[in-house]
């Protein structure tokens, strides 16, 4: 009965996010003031979220460069593709949901407290243009159901880049 009660919060808690994100996309606002603003959404109201942020892609470069983020700073301010979760996610250019870093070889340690991560490309006209990078100091929270909502809001981020 709780995982039930919790699936429904959480479920409450996503489609609040996706209404609230929908409605300020619409006003005028440079790219990464939204994008900045999603970040802080998501990393305050999602409590197993506790890192987030945006990666820019260059596929000529074949590199990332940080975005807008909210969390504790970053050093990876630089991925090539390939490189650490995120660069595999771009390389390959699909999702990665990593419920245990520590059993990662190619993993870029952002912080000791990270223990798992979840990575989501995002697409204009088949081409990636950004990621969608979240950490968790918690292992093993992502589901389903992260996915989902996560790759939605990515959809609706893409018309910015």
């Amino acid at each position: 009965m709780k995982q039930k009660n919790k699936n429904k919060d959480a479920h409450k808690i996503y489609n609040s996010l996706l209404d609230k994100i929908t409605n300020f996309l619409k006003f005028p606002a440079g790219r990464d003031e939204k994008l900045l603003r999603i970040c802080k959404m998501l990393h305050d109201k999602i409590p197993h979220y506790d890192w987030v942020g945006f990666y820019i892609a260059d596929e000529k470069k074949q590199t990332l460069s940080l975005g807008p983020f909210s969390g504790e700073p970053t050093e990876h301010t630089k991925i090539k593709f390939g490189e650490g979760i995120c660069g595999q996610a771009a390389q390959t250019k699909n999702i990665f949901i990593v419920q245990d870093v520590s059993k990662e070889e190619n993993y870029l340690s952002c912080s000791p407290a990270v223990k798992s991560e979840i990575v989501l490309p995002i697409f204009k006209e088949g081409k990636i243009v950004a990621e969608l990078d979240i950490d968790s100091h918690s292992k093993s929270p992502f589901t389903e159901k992260d996915e989902i909502f996560l790759n939605k809001i990515c959809e609706m981020v893409a018309f910015l880049f």
